[in-house]
């Protein structure tokens, strides 16, 4: 059971910001170092086949795997671009509806040119799944009114709390043909990034726990979801504060 830990957060947000602000080559390693991390653990997730060592090489060196589909491979370099457009767009204040186009583009133009950066013009058919996701034709409509709510999620909610509803909105929403998922873990850490949060990632040990809290917020249940994201942006902080006092 995951409990909400907004409290433990905000108390150690305090000793993170102590150290802020981070020298410019600090915080360029701490940016390279969670390139890798999220990029790995957002493809894990989805079925990925590349590890950290290897997403590390093909990230960096621009090296291929051997033995590994070519479609890991593009999905770990299309995130990789994403993850940079993420960084440009932290300072914002809100998240807009071409940013969520451009960083779906990064991710996916190397897989699927046509659809990068598009609404899927097709319905999504998940065997076994208890929820409808909205129509092609509905999508627009859709994803204007999930950028026109944000604002007021962002003034009346914990930081962390609106970011875990920036993920489960836009996932209950499906707008593209693929990359959904790590879409909304982008789009999360961006909101967590514009909030003056680090980034957080979710490993895929906890991928049945991830799944479950999620499918819960289909049906409007967003507090295991948002129990969910607290403890791992808590666990985020604790690497991300041991990085830092071991750089000072």
């Amino acid at each position: 059971m995951y409990k909400n830990r907004l409290h433990d957060i905000d108390e150690l947000k305090n000793k993170i910001d102590g150290f802020r602000p981070l020298g410019n080559d600090i915080l360029k390693q701490i940016q390279e170092y969670y390139k890798i991390g999220l990029t790995y653990t957002s493809n894990a997730l989805e079925g990925n086949t590349l590890d950290l060592a290897e997403t590390k090489v093909v990230i960096e060196d621009g090296l291929t795997i051997n033995g590994k589909p070519v479609k890991d491979h593009l999905e770990t370099i299309g995130h990789a671009a994403a993850y940079n457009k993420l960084l440009e767009l932290a300072n914002a204040a809100y998240i807009t509806e071409d940013d969520i186009k451009t960083l779906h583009k990064l991710f996916y133009e190397k897989i699927d040119s046509e659809n990068a950066g598009k609404y899927r013009q097709k319905p999504v058919i998940v065997t076994g799944a208890d929820i409808d996701f909205p129509r092609p034709e509905e999508l627009e409509e859709k994803m204007r009114e999930f950028i026109a709510v944000l604002p007021q999620i962002k003034q009346e909610s914990h930081p962390v709390k609106y970011a875990a509803m920036v993920h489960a909105l836009f996932v209950n929403i499906h707008p593209f043909i693929d990359g959904n998922g790590r879409v909304a873990r982008l789009l999360m850490n961006l909101a967590l990034l514009q909030s003056g949060y680090n980034i957080t990632v979710i490993p895929p040990v906890v991928r049945a726990d991830y799944i479950r809290a999620l499918q819960a917020s289909n049906h409007n249940d967003f507090e295991p979801f948002i129990n969910f994201i607290s403890e791992m942006v808590l666990d985020a902080q604790k690497e991300y504060l041991k990085i830092i006092e071991k750089m000072q």
